[in-house]
């Protein structure tokens, strides 16, 4: 994939750019939720998602509701986008426009597909369930996921064709630096 002769993944700020692979995949399995963003035709859509991220299968996993628009539109259009993404320290400056912001994030692009295996459905369901729920197991804390659950519901497998990582950080002793909802807004 290019975009004007460049990878699609390419950090334009190279002294920004996370190449580290482990990182990536930590970021990843770290992050409380990421953002899919998808494309019906000329209109853009973006949908705030749980996921599940498979580092064997290189693979995301997430689902919604069986009928609806994620799934109409990945339907159409397979091609997908999906973020992960920290905010750190507001950094202050004497000039507006060179204010910044200490920040991590992943982004990954691939193609989603509707999982319609049975089988693969449950691992998927299951990875949501062990991620957000780790210290509950199936059999012991609630009942396993049932064949009637996964006709309910839509599965869907964004494999990862491309990803990249970006991140900035600033000194310890910023001058200034403070954590968003830190400072009285009004002052």
């Amino acid at each position: 994939m290019t975009r004007d002769g460049q990878a699609l993944n390419a950090v334009r700020r190279r002294d920004r750019a996370v190449e580290d692979e482990a990182w990536l995949r930590a970021k990843l399995d770290g992050a409380a939720f990421g953002v899919l963003a998808m494309a019906d035709g000329d209109q853009p859509l973006v949908n705030v998602n749980l996921f599940g991220f498979d580092a064997d299968r290189r693979a995301l996993y997430l689902h919604t509701a069986r009928l609806g628009r994620t799934r109409e539109t990945i339907e159409k259009n397979p091609k997908v986008c999906f973020v992960v993404a920290d905010m750190g320290r507001l950094l202050p400056a004497d000039e507006a426009l060179e204010f910044s912001v200490e920040y991590e994030s992943v982004v990954v692009f691939g193609r989603a597909s509707v999982v319609e295996d049975g089988e693969e459905v449950r691992h998927g369901l299951q990875l949501l369930l062990d991620r957000y729920a780790p210290h509950l197991r199936p059999d012991r804390d609630y009942r396993p996921i049932t064949s009637e659950e996964v006709r309910r519901t839509s599965v869907f497998r964004l494999d990862i064709e491309s990803w990249s990582g970006k991140r900035k950080t600033a000194d310890a002793d910023f001058p200034g630096a403070f954590h968003f909802g830190e400072k009285d807004m009004d002052a």
